[in-house]
C-alpha cells in the first residue's frame, strides 16, 4: 500500500528576511560590552559613535584623553576632541575636578551607558526613566576660631560642572599673538605633506620656535625643507610632536657675518720719484727730493768735518 501523501503546501518560514543583513550569533560568555541601542544607533558621526563603543569596552581606570585615543585611532584630534564634545553635550560624558585624600585635584571623567543615570540601576528595580541627579549639598564652612576636623569625615560640595562647550569655543586663542609669518610657515606644511594638519593651539604653540629659525636667518622654504624630509611612514605620536622634536633638537645655524661696506677706503700709494743725488728710484709726494740713503749721508757729513 502507497505512502498516503498531502497536497496541503509547506509553511513558509517567516524567521528569515527576505532583504537585509541576517545576523548570525553567537552566545559570549567573556570579553564583551553591553551598549544600548540608542547609542549604538545615533545617527551622525560614525566616529563618534566608535568613540563611545571604544570608551564603554575600556577597563575602569583606563585613559581616555584626546592623546590616548589619536594613539588608538587614525583620526586626528579635532575629531575625536569634536565627539568628546557631543557625547558631553548630549549628557553621556562628564569631567569632574575631584579632591585625592592627598590634597591634589585630579579630573576624572565619567561615561555614561543612559545619560543622567548613576549606575545603580539593578535588574529588580522597575523599567523607567531615571531620576535627575540631586542637587550637591553645600560644605559647611568653619565657623571664626573654629579649626577644620581632620578625623571627623566631611562632606563636601560637588564640584562645579564642566564649562559649556559653546563657551570652550568661544574662549580666544593664543594663535592671535604668534607671528603671523611663522603661523604660515605651519599652515604650509600640510601642501607637502597631509598628515601634518596642526590645530590653532599647535601652530600657536610651535611659532615661537619657528620665529627663532626666522630671525636667525633661515627661510620658509629650508624651514619647510627640514620638518618635511625623511619623515616616518606611521605617528606614534601627533604631528606637532614630531615637529616640536625637530625644531628643539636640530641647533640653529650660525648668524651671517655682517655685510661688507660697499666702498672700501684704500690707502694711499706715494708715486715714484728719481733720486736727485743716486738716481734711485723711491716713492715721495713730490719730485725733487733725496732718497733715504743720501739723507742720512748728508746727515754725517757736517758731524765728520
Amino acid at each position: 500500500m502507497a505512502d498516503p501523501q498531502s497536497n496541503a503546501p509547506l509553511r513558509a518560514d517567516a524567521g528569515v528576511p527576505t532583504s537585509g543583513v541576517i545576523h548570525v550569533r553567537t552566545r559570549l560568555t567573556a570579553d564583551f560590552t553591553v551598549i544600548a541601542n540608542a547609542l549604538a544607533q545615533r545617527r551622525g558621526s560614525a566616529v563618534t559613535v566608535g568613540v563611545a563603543a571604544y570608551i564603554l569596552s575600556l577597563p575602569d581606570g583606563a585613559p581616555v584623553t584626546i592623546t590616548a585615543l589619536c594613539e588608538h585611532f587614525t583620526e586626528g584630534e579635532i575629531l575625536i576632541s569634536r565627539a568628546l564634545r557631543e557625547w558631553e553635550e548630549a549628557g553621556y560624558l562628564e569631567r569632574r575636578r575631584e579632591r585625592l585624600p592627598s590634597g591634589q585635584i585630579r579630573t576624572r571623567t565619567y561615561f555614561y551607558d543612559v545619560p543622567g543615570s548613576d549606575g545603580t540601576d539593578g535588574p529588580d528595580e522597575p523599567d523607567g526613566p531615571p531620576e535627575p541627579p540631586k542637587p550637591p549639598r553645600p560644605r559647611r564652612r568653619p565657623a571664626a576660631g573654629e579649626a577644620p576636623s581632620l578625623s571627623a569625615p566631611t562632606t563636601e560640595a560637588a564640584p562645579a560642572p564642566a564649562p559649556d562647550a559653546r563657551e570652550r569655543a568661544e574662549e580666544p586663542t593664543p594663535l592671535a599673538d604668534a607671528d603671523p609669518q611663522a603661523v604660515a610657515v605651519l599652515s604650509a606644511l600640510r601642501r607637502v605633506d597631509p598628515r601634518l594638519v596642526l590645530s590653532a593651539r599647535e601652530a600657536a604653540r610651535l611659532a615661537p620656535a619657528v620665529s627663532e629659525w626666522l630671525a636667525a636667518g633661515v627661510g620658509a622654504r629650508e624651514i619647510t625643507e627640514l620638518l618635511t624630509t625623511r619623515l616616518p611612514d606611521r605617528f606614534r605620536a601627533r604631528p606637532a610632536s614630531v615637529l616640536a622634536f625637530r625644531l628643539r633638537e636640530t641647533p640653529l645655524p650660525a648668524p651671517h657675518p655682517p655685510p661688507l661696506p660697499e666702498t672700501i677706503e684704500r690707502p694711499i700709494v706715494l708715486p715714484f720719484q728719481t733720486c736727485d743725488g743716486c738716481e734711485r728710484a723711491f716713492r715721495a709726494p713730490e719730485p725733487g727730493r733725496h732718497c733715504r740713503d743720501c739723507r742720512r749721508s748728508e746727515e754725517r757729513l757736517p758731524a765728520t768735518a
